[in-house]
């Protein structure tokens, strides 16, 4: 596990358009398929990292509070090769094990998560209605091995703020994580 933090996507940038293998159904989604009535959250995830695994829970709840409000995405980047515990026939069954049903989408050359800067997963990206980028970055303090357990109070507060149509802070911390694994 190498440790790193997220470069912070500029505020405001426009959501950048993907179309990906969604592992749940052996489709492509695209973002047009997105709900344009309602904002999106984008994550950079895997299977095997610590720090994701650390936020299981908190994607289950986080889904269960903000699934009828938001788009939710997940994507996965890792090579494969060198991490076949990130395939797509795991994401599957990850998902189907945390009970999830969002998109869980396979970026197997690795262009969309360039596109994004993600560094390492996990990643939360919330764009507004208008498809902007209002945060980037952590989830919460919490870590694994650490004393405070999560919350996703950092995300939460964003993703509440934009519903309640009140200001997200430009006060954001970086995500960290385990690098996304290139492909050589």
């Amino acid at each position: 596990m190498s440790l790193t933090y997220s470069s912070m996507l500029d505020l405001q940038t426009d959501l950048i358009p993907f179309d990906l293998l969604n592992t749940i159904n052996d489709r492509n989604f695209s973002s047009e398929e997105l709900d344009s009535s309602k904002p999106s959250l984008i994550m950079f995830i895997c299977n095997h990292c610590p720090y994701v695994i650390h936020y299981h829970g908190e994607l289950q709840r986080l889904t269960e509070d903000y699934q009828d409000d938001f788009n939710l995405v997940a994507i996965s980047s890792n090579d494969i090769i060198n991490y076949p515990q990130d395939a797509p026939d795991k994401m599957k069954l990850l998902w189907k094990n945390l009970g999830l049903s969002f998109p869980y989408l396979f970026d197997e050359n690795q262009e969309v998560a360039k596109k994004y800067k993600a560094e390492c997963t996990p990643e939360f990206y919330h764009f507004d209605r208008n498809k902007k980028l209002v945060y980037r970055g952590r989830f919460d303090a919490s870590s694994p091995g650490s004393d405070s357990r999560p919350d996703g109070i950092d995300l939460r507060k964003a993703m509440q703020n934009c519903l309640d149509g009140n200001r997200i802070s430009d006060d954001q911390y970086p995500s960290m994580g385990c690098n996304i694994k290139w492909i050589d």
